[in-house]
């Protein structure tokens, strides 16, 4: 005999059924902003970086996000935290880590983070001078290092030899640069000899350290926010005269206070350029000629030999106000960003260093540097001596507006309203002016 259902039953045995066949809903996966300031080739790198998180695990999603340059992102981030939106994580370039270390209630230590979720970051897991950047008052990660460059000297061997100059014996002081930086000009006047971007992190702040010189007393601001600054010596004022003659001469070329002028070392305009390691990435793109890195120039009467470079670049900062379940998710993408695969990523294809002992290591064994020296430069000129209270880094309050300032009294010079000696003097005065401003602001 077959059994009838009855029409009640028959329609809970059939709902019963579609709820069994009906998929089983994932779980919710928490999602984390990361706000950056790369573009370009670098831009896509941590776009991979994120992607290849995600695929990893099922719990967490980095959503990226590209908020214009580093003064746009900062600002942004900053505005957000203020209106109870700011993102998870916020890439800041070494200029504003002054005005992080004293957001005390805006930024959640990395360490704190890492510590909750049962991992650990020490200031000696990373190489000499990266470290003392990103620090909080009780020495631990403030920060996580990230991108880290620092200012190298972009060489186009092609017009080096076009202009009767050896290619494979490039200048390493200033007065043998300015020498060939006139040949330069002489053989094609056309075309830009010698240029730079980042102006005063080149030509004040680099200068200074490079040569063992502070640009602020208490370690550059690292002790301390009652910094000032010293950058008006005779090594400063000397240097800011070559450029000045150098321009008036047509053979050093301004661009702007940032680094838009980067291109014209890209297209083979400008024969000479000094800024950050990480244009690598545009250059071994889109040059379409032989190009070197090297070294900054230094001078030899100053020192007889370079001390360290300072770093570029930028780190990542944790905001407050999200959930323990974000920050946990925090703390797994930055020990992933630390691992070997991640680090080996950005030293491999941007001019950014490898941030951890561990990192630089593993590429020296691999003999990365072996074949790809140039990539060396930027670790070399960071590392090459155990940094000095005046070399160890800089952090000074407001930082991007005191550049503001440093710029324009550099382009007074430049455009000869003012001599070199007064525009650094009133450089300093106004500098100082800010920071006494921040100061007072830190107490409250």
């Amino acid at each position: 005999m077959r059994r009838r259902f009855p029409p009640a039953r028959l329609g809970l045995l059939l709902a019963g059924l579609l709820a069994a066949l009906r998929p089983i809903p994932a779980a919710a996966v928490t999602e984390l902003q990361f706000w950056h300031a790369l573009d370009g080739p670098n831009g896509d790198l941590v776009a991979r970086m994120a992607e290849t998180f995600n695929a990893s695990q099922p719990e967490y999603r980095v959503v990226p996000v590209y908020k214009g340059s580093y003064a746009e992102a900062i600002s942004s981030g900053i505005t957000a935290y203020r209106t109870g939106a700011a993102p998870h994580l916020l890439q800041v370039f070494e200029v504003g880590n002054g005005t992080m270390a004293a957001a005390v209630g805006a930024v959640r230590p990395v360490a704190t983070v890492l510590r909750e979720a049962g991992l650990a970051v020490s200031p000696s897991d990373f190489l000499p001078v990266i470290a003392t950047n990103y620090l909080n008052a009780e020495g631990e990660m403030l920060s996580l290092p990230f991108n880290v460059s620092s200012t190298v000297m972009w060489i186009n061997r092609d017009r080096f030899r076009r202009a009767g100059l050896d290619a494979d014996s490039l200048p390493t002081t200033w007065p043998d640069l300015f020498a060939a930086v006139r040949r330069l000009k002489a053989a094609d006047p056309a075309r830009c000899a010698l240029s730079s971007a980042w102006p005063t992190w080149v030509h004040i702040e680099q200068l200074s350290i490079w040569h063992g010189r502070p640009v602020a007393t208490r370690a550059n601001g690292l002790d301390g926010y009652d910094a000032e600054l010293v950058f008006n010596g005779e090594l400063q004022v000397r240097h800011l005269q070559n450029l000045v003659d150098l321009h008036r001469a047509g053979v050093f070329e301004y661009n702007d206070r940032i680094n838009r002028g980067e291109s014209r070392f890209v297209t083979g305009d400008c024969a000479v350029f000094l800024t950050s390691s990480s244009l690598y990435g545009k250059v071994a793109s889109a040059a379409r000629f032989d190009w070197a890195v090297v070294p900054m120039p230094y001078y030899p009467d100053i020192t007889p030999e370079p001390y360290n470079a300072i770093l570029g670049g930028g780190s990542l900062y944790v905001m407050q106000g999200k959930t323990p379940e974000e920050y946990r998710g925090v703390a797994r993408f930055l020990a992933f960003v630390m691992a070997g695969p991640q680090q080996a990523m950005l030293y491999r294809n941007t001019g950014y260093i490898p941030t951890t002992r561990a990192a630089y290591a593993e590429a020296l064994a691999e003999g990365f540097y072996t074949r790809h020296p140039q990539l060396q430069v930027a670790v070399e000129e960071l590392i090459r001596k155990p940094p000095t209270r005046d070399t160890a880094g800089l952090r000074l309050g407001n930082m991007l507006q005191i550049r503001d300032l440093w710029a324009e009294e550099f382009e007074a010079a430049l455009n000869g309203v003012k001599p070199p000696q007064q525009a650094l003097d009133d450089a300093v005065a106004r500098g100082n002016a800010v920071l006494r401003i921040f100061q007072q602001r830190t107490r409250r």
